[in-house]
């Protein structure tokens, strides 16, 4: 890792270079809501004490991120769990450290507020990203992940419109 990149967590004025690297994570994606709207996410995100984005910044540019939330949690002696998303490292960057600096950077946040454990899921065809959350201690045949996307075009399941039926005061 170059010594003009530095790892911290995502300020305000990032948000412009997110989205740019954010393109080398999903080349094909949702369209952005209006700008007041992804403002407004982005300051949930920024303000919320849950979640921190991290980046890896070479002198101002965005060239690595992930975020992590801490999810309050019940069981495990009521120790809350991380979860890892949107990791990601702009492609002339790549095979620096600097994906593996930031989740290094996101555990820390994880063992600073007591968790129990790191959940990281990664699209299965990402072999190279694998082999890195391998190397950082993660490991793929301890639990299954399942993922159901939600799309405002798509109704709901039978089952998902009686949850919302009982829900609706």
């Amino acid at each position: 890792m170059s010594n003009h990149i530095c790892i911290r967590e995502a300020r305000n004025d990032d948000l412009p270079g997110l989205l740019d690297l954010y393109k080398h994570l999903h080349t094909v994606d949702d369209p952005l809501p209006h700008s007041e709207a992804l403002a407004e996410t982005w300051d949930e995100m920024r303000n919320s004490p849950s979640v921190r984005c991290i980046v890896a910044d070479d002198q101002g540019k965005v060239v690595s991120s992930c975020v992590v939330a801490i999810v309050p949690n019940l069981t495990r002696g009521a120790r809350p769990f991380a979860v890892v998303e949107n990791v990601v490292t702009h492609s002339d960057y790549r095979k620096q450290g600097l994906g593996q600096a930031v989740v290094n950077k996101a555990i820390a946040i994880a063992r600073s507020h007591n968790c129990h454990k790191v959940i990281l899921l990664s699209n299965h065809e990402r072999r190279e990203a694998h082999h890195l959350y391998e190397k950082l201690g993660f490991k793929d045949n301890h639990s299954k992940g399942y993922v159901l996307h939600l799309r405002d075009s798509l109704k709901a399941s039978a089952g998902e419109q009686l949850a919302q039926d009982e829900v609706r005061p």
